[in-house]
C-alpha cells in the first residue's frame, strides 16, 4: 500500500513517525524545492519527499499519484479552492487506485457558538474566507469520495500543542501572553493525539467527520499559567482583548472572534482512539518531563 502526503507539516510529520512501517511507500510534498531535497535525504529509503506549490505537479510527482492507494491531505486551501484536487484531482480519479483520503481540517469551520456545545452535527457558520474555505475544501473532498469510491475521512482539529510548540516554549521564550477575554473557551489536542487519529482513520476506513480535540475547553490563558507553574516563573501579566487586539494579526482577531466548546465522543466511540493527553495538564507534563 502506496500512501502519497500533500504537506508534510508538523502533524504529518508527527503522524509518520507514528505509522510509517504501515506503507510500503511514502511519498511527501513540501512547498519549498531545497527543504525537500533536505528532507528527502534524510528520510528512510521508502519514504520519498518532493516539492509542490500546489499549481503544478512535477513528473515524479504525477508517478506517486498515479501509484497511490491512500492520501493524506493537510496542505490548506487557497482563494481558488483546494490546490491538490485543482491540480491533482483529475490525475487521481484517472488512476483509480485510491482507497482512502484522510484530509485535515480545522475546528474553525463551525465558528461562533458563544461558548454553547457542538458536534459533528452542528451547523458550520464560519463566514470568513480563510475558515470558509476550509469548510468548501472538505465537501470537495467529500464529492471526490463520491466519484472515487474512496472512503473520505474529515478530521476537523483543535489548536495544535506537541514538542517546540506550546505554551512551555512561549513561556521560555517570553513570548506568551494571557489575553483576557470573558467568557472565551478553547479546545486543544497534542499533536501525538493527531497522530492516532490519523492512523485509526487508515486502520477503520469508516469515513465521515471527526473532532480532533482534548476533553476541557478552557480559557486561553490557562495553559500559560499552568506552563509558568511548571517552569517555575510567573505567569505574564493578563492583556485585556481589546488592548491586545490592536497588536494582533488578523487571523489571530478571527481566532479570538469565535467561541465554541467541541464534543469529541466520535472520535472515542467510532474511531477508538483513547487520547492519551485528555487536557494541556497531561500534555505540558509530558512535555516538560522529555524537555
Amino acid at each position: 500500500m502506496n500512501l502519497l502526503i500533500f504537506g508534510l507539516g508538523f502533524s504529518a510529520s508527527h503522524y509518520l513517525a507514528l505509522d510509517a512501517a504501515h506503507w510500503s511507500q511514502v511519498t511527501a510534498t513540501v512547498r519549498d524545492p531545497a527543504r525537500a531535497a533536505a528532507l528527502d535525504a534524510a528520510t528512510p529509503a521508502h519514504i520519498k519527499v518532493l516539492s509542490f506549490d500546489g499549481s503544478a505537479a512535477s513528473p515524479a510527482l504525477m508517478e506517486a499519484i498515479a501509484q497511490a492507494d491512500a492520501l493524506l491531505i493537510s496542505a490548506p486551501p487557497g482563494e481558488a479552492g483546494d490546490p491538490v484536487l485543482g491540480c491533482c484531482g483529475e490525475a487521481l480519479i484517472k488512476a483509480g487506485r485510491v482507497r482512502d483520503v484522510v484530509y485535515l481540517s480545522t475546528l474553525g469551520v463551525y465558528g461562533n457558538y458563544d461558548g454553547a456545545w457542538v458536534d459533528e452535527s452542528s451547523e458550520c457558520r464560519a463566514k470568513d474566507g480563510r475558515t470558509r474555505r476550509r469548510y468548501e475544501a472538505e465537501q470537495a473532498w467529500l464529492d471526490f469520495g463520491a466519484r472515487s469510491g474512496a472512503v473520505v475521512t474529515i478530521l476537523r482539529l483543535a489548536g495544535i500543542y506537541g514538542p517546540g510548540r506550546s505554551a512551555l516554549d512561549n513561556v521560555r521564550a517570553g513570548t506568551a501572553r494571557i489575553i483576557d477575554k470573558p467568557g472565551q473557551v478553547f479546545n486543544r489536542i497534542h499533536v501525538a493525539d493527531i497522530a492516532q487519529a490519523i492512523e485509526a482513520s487508515f486502520a477503520r476506513r469508516v469515513g465521515g467527520i471527526f473532532n480532533v480535540c482534548d476533553d476541557e475547553p478552557t480559557p486561553p490563558g490557562d495553559p500559560i499559567v499552568y506552563a509558568a507553574k511548571l517552569l517555575g516563573v510567573s505567569p505574564p501579566p493578563a492583556i485585556p482583548f481589546e488592548v491586545a487586539r490592536q497588536s494582533m494579526s488578523p487571523m489571530a482577531v478571527s481566532f479570538y472572534a469565535d467561541c465554541r466548546r467541541v464534543r469529541n465522543d466520535r472520535l472515542k466511540s467510532v474511531l477508538g482512539v483513547l487520547l492519551r493527553y485528555p487536557t494541556y495538564r497531561e500534555g505540558l507534563d509530558a512535555l516538560r518531563r522529555f524537555s
